[in-house]
């Protein structure tokens, strides 16, 4: 990962949240604020934005400008959630390249990050649930030295199985918590703007 591949991502971030925003916000309908697409839509849009002409000298430079700008553009949970997330990814990362151990370990620094402002842990039906086995998954490809773009798509296919696996749980973190036995049966919309997080960093990885 170097900083063109970082701006990569962030741009692919912004594409496939922008084509899926509203199912998103259908899914956050059914058990949330009926916002998440529209405010995750906004807040990658303008951070694509930030970092595409961005004088970046390291990876960190490109995600911590890209989780300052979703802090101050999303509303709600999702922007301090999100934002500080990519602010831990480019503490971590500050350096001009990194390779798949370094970005294992930055990827852990914002599962922490959101952990701690949020309290969830896997199973309360929110985005942990598809990001701990993204994590996970990519660790364990970075252990095998298997390459980025293995790494990456191994750490996606987990947070789209994570996120499938939200639809039958209860939450019991965040607005969903409210509704009890009636969030049942619906996939975390967290959980599923996550997953679309993590196929755009297998998608970009995987070009040639």
């Amino acid at each position: 990962m170097d900083t063109d591949l970082a701006r990569a991502w962030v741009q692919a971030i912004a594409v496939a949240v922008g084509r899926h925003k509203d199912y998103l916000t259908q899914l956050d309908s059914a058990i949330g604020d009926a916002d998440h697409g529209t405010n995750l839509d906004r807040g990658f849009a303008a951070a694509a934005t930030a970092v595409t002409d961005l004088d970046a000298d390291t990876v960190g430079a490109v995600l911590t400008k890209t989780g300052t700008t979703l802090i101050s553009t999303i509303g709600g949970a999702s922007g301090p959630l999100y934002g500080g997330a990519f602010r831990a990814l480019g503490k971590a990362l500050d350096v001009p390249s990194a390779d798949p151990e370094a970005f294992a370990a930055a990827l852990a620094a914002g599962l922490e990050s959101i952990q701690k402002l949020g309290t969830a842990v896997p199973g309360d039906k929110t985005m942990i649930d598809a990001y701990a086995p993204a994590v996970a998954s990519f660790e364990e490809q970075a252990r095998r030295r298997t390459g980025f773009a293995t790494a990456a798509a191994a750490a996606a296919d987990a947070a789209e199985e994570g996120m499938r696996a939200t639809t039958p749980l209860q939450a019991r973190k965040g607005r969903a918590s409210y509704l009890g036995a009636r969030s049942v049966g619906h996939q975390d919309p967290g959980a599923t703007s996550t997953a679309l997080i993590f196929r755009a960093l297998a998608d970009t990885t995987a070009r040639p």
